[in-house]
């Protein structure tokens, strides 16, 4: 390539590793795209399984689905917990959990009735009374949602009426507030039309869905692409000028 200047060795090694680098990456990216999708396809799949008694649900492994449960147990009307992280509407509101006792030797189970709207004066709603004695619910057992990092450390720790509030549902923060284990899953509860509580199932992304892996990945070939233009130009050879004509 006579229209390109020689590099230097470091030139070559540096543009190297950073497309194969930059490459590596977007696969990485399509890879955990193709993942999520599955985990989406599996997620539908357990959506409209059968159901199942709560006692037949093998213990949660890494490999675990979500399962269409029935359960019954008593509302621990008076450990109310509300997820501070409105995603449905501008009015605001509330996505509402209380455990569920199944007897006096098991864990209890969270339970999330649904999202609670508000009303629209930034306040957190008034969850419902709800029903005493033994109650018989059906739902799925699925994996908590999405936690991060809270400011300010543990919330619940640090407050003394109830309902308790968060921006996230940590089960970790949860069972020692409680004082009683938890199973490590919960139970979303299925819709009803006659229910105050908005209630849907859907796959918590941890806001990563596989198109936004797509995009990332669409981004390192990018800099890929990138990377080796950048060293054209740097040793591309420049055209003398030529010479004006004597007079």
């Amino acid at each position: 390539m006579s229209w390109l200047r020689r590099p230097t060795p470091f030139a070559v090694r540096l543009t190297v590793a950073g497309v194969l680098a930059f490459v590596g990456l977007g696969v990485w990216q399509l890879r955990r795209a193709d993942e999520k999708e599955l985990l989406v396809r599996r997620y539908a799949a357990a959506v409209v399984a059968p159901q199942r008694d709560f006692a037949q649900v093998p213990p949660v492994t890494a490999d675990s689905l979500p399962a269409r449960v029935r359960v019954r147990g008593t509302y621990r009307a008076d450990r109310v917990y509300l997820l501070d992280n409105p995603r449905h509407d501008e009015r605001g509101g509330a996505e509402v959990y209380v455990p569920l006792q199944l007897d006096d030797r098991a864990p209890w189970l969270l339970v999330d009735l649904g999202f609670l709207p508000g009303n629209g004066d930034g306040k957190l709603p008034d969850p419902p009374a709800l029903l005493t004695g033994t109650v018989t619910l059906q739902g799925l057992y699925q994996p908590p949602p999405g936690r991060g990092f809270e400011m300010g450390g543990n919330a619940l720790s640090q407050q003394t009426h109830w309902p308790k509030s968060s921006i996230y549902l940590d089960l970790a923060q949860v069972q020692p507030d409680l004082g009683h284990p938890l199973y490590p899953w919960v139970l979303a509860l299925d819709a009803e039309p006659a229910a105050i509580y908005q209630r849907q199932h859907v796959f918590d992304f941890s806001s990563m869905p596989p198109a936004r892996h797509r995009a990332y990945a669409f981004q390192w070939f990018t800099f890929a692409v990138a990377a080796v233009v950048i060293f054209v130009i740097l040793h591309r050879k420049r055209r003398r000028r030529a010479n004006p004509p004597s007079k």
